[in-house]
């Protein structure tokens, strides 16, 4: 009898004995949140790194652009300068005005033209003019590939962060599809008509807002298809007009001077609302209720204020 219960249970599947008990549907959403608590500050950081970026490189592109401009204007009177020294000594200065034209470097150009009294000063003094300008625009130059290559670097590093969380949201997104709770949305959804109290800007605002209802959270996004919370603030309030910066953390610092108590008697439709950590954000739409893009595995949507979101606000800005 013992004999058959000792292989009773050596036939019985390892996984019987050691596997840990499926997590709840309460449980997965808990763990979800929590992560998407962390992966809402990564990723805005990483958004934010790749908004300074995008400015860094176009800094550099505006300003390698714009030297290029000017060293081609200080060749071409460097040529100009050249033909008249050249012409000017046709007899025997000729090897001077051919080592004038060999030279690359302005200043020596100007050196070796010192001696060339025929040369206008008006001339000389437009070359020294040119010359500073390059070497003010080679200063700016570098100071603008220094800024892209760090630029560069911060990004990188939160993209490190990115996939880190990625891969543990990957995870949970796994469980909640198999717990049938992941909500995938329709990137082509018309939305709801909004039908609150605002007027004016804020109205255009949340009436954009409303027509993206239904389409899925993406981080990154920007839409028309997808959205995270600060991409759909952002496109909201483009579409009245109102330029707001793209992550959570600028749009926070940018409205400084624009923050409004949180009080619904105090609160007016369009108001930004900020949780606490700034790992999320969503738009106040009146009566209290709030609009937002929640998170992965969820789809933006409108949903009321009530303890479990006071709870989480940080704050409000009026753009």
């Amino acid at each position: 009898m013992a004999a058959g219960v000792v292989i009773a249970v050596l036939l019985s599947p390892l996984d019987a004995a050691v596997a840990e008990p499926r997590p709840t549907l309460a449980q997965a959403r808990a763990k979800l949140a929590k992560l998407n608590d962390q992966a809402g500050k990564v990723v805005d950081r990483y958004n934010l790194a790749d908004e300074r970026w995008k400015k860094a490189k176009k800094h550099y592109d505006k300003l390698n652009e714009v030297y290029g401009q000017q060293r081609e204007s200080v060749e071409a009177l460097r040529r100009n300068l050249v033909t008249l020294a050249v012409s000017s000594y046709q007899a025997g200065g000729l090897s001077g005005g051919a080592g004038l034209m060999s030279s690359d470097d302005p200043r020596s150009l100007l050196s070796g033209m010192a001696a060339v009294d025929q040369i206008s000063a008006g001339h000389a003094q437009s070359l020294r003019t040119f010359d500073a300008a390059t070497q003010a625009l080679k200063a700016q130059h570098g100071k603008a590939k220094d800024a892209l290559s760090e630029a560069d670097k911060a990004r990188d590093t939160l993209a490190k962060e990115k996939s880190t969380t990625k891969r543990l949201i990957a995870e949970q997104t796994k469980l909640l599809r198999r717990l049938g709770a992941f909500r995938v949305g329709d990137p082509n959804s018309v939305g709801v008509a909004y039908t609150g109290s605002a007027s004016g800007s804020a109205r255009t605002a949340l009436q954009f807002a409303y027509a993206q209802i239904g389409k899925p959270y993406q981080w990154g996004g920007e839409g028309p298809g997808s959205y995270d919370c600060s991409g759909l603030t952002q496109s909201a309030w483009a579409r009245a007009g109102v330029g707001i910066p793209r992550t959570t953390y600028e749009q926070w610092s940018w409205g400084a001077g624009r923050r409004v108590p949180l009080d619904l008697n105090q609160l007016q439709p369009g108001d930004l609302l900020f949780s606490k950590g700034l790992g999320h954000m969503g738009m106040y739409a009146g009566n209290g209720k709030m609009v937002h893009a929640p998170r992965t595995g969820d789809v933006i949507k409108e949903v009321d204020l009530d303890d479990y979101w006071w709870g989480r606000l940080l704050g409000a800005i009026r753009p």
